[in-house]
């Protein structure tokens, strides 16, 4: 059964979907768009709600010719119903929950209340209804190993997203890995923010430098927003900065990958290239031979080494060693030896506890 406050919202949703004389709407009609958006009842509640509905408001019923149909008076005075709708609601939570990191101070200031308002819109409804329902089905994962995203300042990053707005100087306290004492960078000029994972980068200028640097915005300790107007870079393209592979920490100039795959480890690459020149051909023991422009990162080499045996790197010469190096260095910490398993003995630690 339907409670008081479900009740109120679904003849809210009622009034809102009424149109202004002469338009009309049939109460068949309403009851489509009623259970599209979330509110299954009867046709028999509809025509119900819109009787009582009619003794309160201006609206009346056209019995003029068949099918009847339901219109706000045209004389009436202007009336408005603040709030959401339920799809509305679903699509801010939505928002709210996935944009949050990437909205202007302004803009997420000026959408809180509707966060609220959306999140009061979904808790009215009852648990199966299919907008609230929907939030339960889907899900955004990372493509690696999930981790728990840094604890962020909220008043830095307002500040460094002010700045990034306005195009203004930032004076920026930022403590370093590792560090104790914060180093402080007197003028910064932001150029683009770039959340990866859970993680939200910086991109900017540093003084009268030219070049474009990334930091880490969760270890900003102390922003302050300059009124000195920001440099822009002449030229600069985000998506290019990203393509380049400055988030996947560059080693060096772009290579030209050459490497084999199984076919279970490298079937995923026909329909999510490595890059937009990448070409796979298949030999006849079914591995695939791929050749691909890629920039050289740390986060390439990651990516190989996840594949464990299923990958073999052929060129560029310098990566291939590289990954044997690396490879040769974990069977040696992994191996056991021959002493301890015969004799039952416990196992030294191989590495040391953190």
């Amino acid at each position: 059964m339907a409670t008081n406050q479900q009740s109120l919202l679904r003849q809210w949703h009622m009034l809102r979907m009424v149109p202004r004389a002469p338009v009309r709407i049939t109460a068949k009609d309403l009851h489509a768009r009623l259970s599209a958006a979330g509110f299954p009842v009867a046709k028999r509640t509809v025509e119900r709600d819109l009787q009582e509905l009619s003794s309160v408001f201006p609206i009346e019923m056209d019995s003029r010719d068949k099918p009847f149909g339901w219109s706000w008076l045209r004389d009436a005075s202007s009336f408005d119903l603040p709030g959401l709708t339920l799809p509305e609601a679903l699509t801010l939570t939505l928002v709210e929950q996935h944009l949050r990191h990437q909205l202007p101070p302004s803009a997420a200031d000026a959408l809180r209340p509707h966060f609220v308002s959306a999140a009061r819109a979904l808790s009215a409804v009852a648990d199966d209804v299919p907008a609230r329902a929907w939030l339960g089905k889907v899900r955004s994962i990372p493509p690696q190993q999930p981790l728990l995203a840094p604890r962020l300042d909220d008043e830095c990053q307002r500040h460094v997203y002010l700045a990034l707005m306005q195009d203004r100087q930032l004076c920026l306290h930022y403590r370093k890995r590792d560090a104790e004492q914060a180093t402080v960078y007197k003028v910064v000029h932001p150029v683009a923010i770039v959340q990866r994972g859970g993680v939200i980068y910086l991109a900017c200028m540093f003084g009268d430098y030219e070049d474009v640097r990334t930091i880490a915005l969760h270890r900003v300790v102390r922003a302050e927003v300059l009124y000195e107007p920001a440099r822009r870079k002449d030229g600069f393209d985000i998506d290019a900065y990203i393509a380049s592979g400055q988030f996947g920490v560059i080693t060096g100039a772009p290579i030209d990958l050459r490497a084999v795959f199984t076919r279970e480890a490298g079937e995923h690459l026909y329909e999510t290239p490595l890059s937009a020149d990448q070409v796979l051909q298949v030999d006849a023991d079914g591995r695939l031979h791929l050749s691909a422009s890629v920039p050289n990162t740390r986060a390439l080499v990651w990516w190989l080494l996840g594949f464990g045996d299923g990958v073999v790197v052929q060129e560029p010469a310098a990566l291939r060693a590289e990954l044997a190096n690396t490879v040769a260095r974990m069977a040696a910490a992994y191996a056991i030896p021959p002493v301890h398993a015969a004799q039952g003995k416990a196992m030294p630690d191989l590495i040391p506890a953190v």
